[in-house]
């Protein structure tokens, strides 16, 4: 148990896909949209978690192509979103925008646009979903901790448990964070230079799945 918790600590901590689309949601939008992103992550822990068990290691043994559809798809959507953020970050803004998108960022108790909220769940979803690391953690990783490789048993769901909740413990504290480091930045300069960090960072976590 010590070196699974210790492995998968490493794992969470080390940021990696799902944080940069976490991150990106809560400068982008706020903590709302953070934590939508955040649970969207989590979602796609469970899912990957109960696929596991359910048998998805013979899928992939029977079907090679699959990892790979899996990992370039998940390329292609983290370096779409890190080119649409480096757009929203340069494109001109609308005459007299930047005021009321200052406004916004200050209020501390903005309305909360379900909308872009959605947005947040899905690209959290979605690129975990699409993450070959999260796979290959449920798929290689956890069963080499577990007696005779034993998936279809308790101490799986206990192991897989673990995983999921130090994750969204560990998402939600960035979401956290950075709110408050996206409220020091409301200007819109400070803005278009998170923007574009988070951009740079998601196509370069494009161009380092891919290859």
């Amino acid at each position: 148990m010590f070196a699974y918790l210790a492995f998968t600590t490493l794992l969470v901590i080390t940021p990696g896909a799902a944080t940069a689309v976490v991150v990106r949601n809560t400068i982008d939008g706020g903590r709302p949209r953070g934590m939508a992103a955040a649970v969207g992550v989590l979602c796609a822990n469970v899912s990957y978690a109960t696929a596991t068990g359910l048998g998805m290691a013979s899928l992939f043994a029977r079907v090679p192509l699959a990892f790979a559809v899996l990992q370039f798809g998940g390329a292609l959507y983290l370096g779409w979103l890190g080119l649409r953020g480096l757009w929203k970050a340069w494109r001109p803004a609308p005459a007299g925008s930047d005021p009321l998108m200052a406004r916004a960022v200050e209020d501390p108790s903005p309305r909360i646009d379900p909308s872009p909220t959605r947005n947040g769940f899905g690209q959290g979803f979605v690129v975990n979903l699409l993450n070959p690391s999260l796979a290959t953690f449920y798929l290689v990783a956890v069963p080499s901790f577990l007696p005779d490789q034993a998936i279809n048993s308790l101490r799986y769901v206990e192991y897989a448990s673990i995983h999921v909740t130090m994750a969204f413990a560990f998402h939600s504290s960035w979401v956290l964070g950075f709110d408050q480091f996206r409220k020091t930045w409301a200007s819109p300069r400070g803005r278009r230079i998170l923007e574009t960090l988070t951009g740079i960072a998601l196509i370069a976590l494009a161009i380092k799945i891919a290859f």
